[in-house]
């Protein structure tokens, strides 16, 4: 008979090794235990600022979502879904909504340009953006 070594395959944990106590004092470089470096804070996402700019035209105007829906001829909850930056909405979409509230598809996006301009330059007030532009007035007002 022959001798035979044992079957020895590596075991991979599923759970990573417990935690080790943290170091009394942080190691040159890092943090110290509790704090987070200030993460950099997320530029707004255009779909959420044409939305804020629609609802705030639609609103100074004293329109409701239905008709203005029903003039740019899209349905009430996709218009809703827009205003509140769930939906990103196709450039025609634009144009007809910018239109049913009697303004040009180019002065909506100017309005987002400001408000994406004011928005990066309180970022930069407070310290949290890397924002340098200063917002533009092009002659539309918004109620703020």
């Amino acid at each position: 008979m022959s001798e035979r070594a044992p079957n020895r395959v590596p075991v991979i944990p599923l759970r990573p090794p417990a935690a080790r106590p943290a170091p009394s004092r942080p190691a040159p470089g890092r943090p110290a235990q509790g704090r987070t470096p200030a993460a950099a804070p997320k530029e707004p996402l255009w779909r959420d600022l044409v939305g804020d700019v629609l609802r705030r035209e639609r609103l100074a105007q004293e329109r409701t979502l239905q008709d203005v829906a029903d003039a740019a001829r899209i349905s009430m909850p996709y218009l809703s879904e827009v205003e509140r930056g769930r939906k990103e909405a196709s450039s025609e979409i634009l144009a007809a909504t910018a239109q049913a509230l009697g303004i040009g598809l180019g002065d909506l996006l100017s309005l987002v340009q400001d408000e994406l301009a004011r928005t990066a330059v309180r970022g930069a007030v407070h310290g949290r953006g890397r924002g340098t532009s200063v917002p533009r007035h092009n002659g539309l007002c918004l109620a703020a």
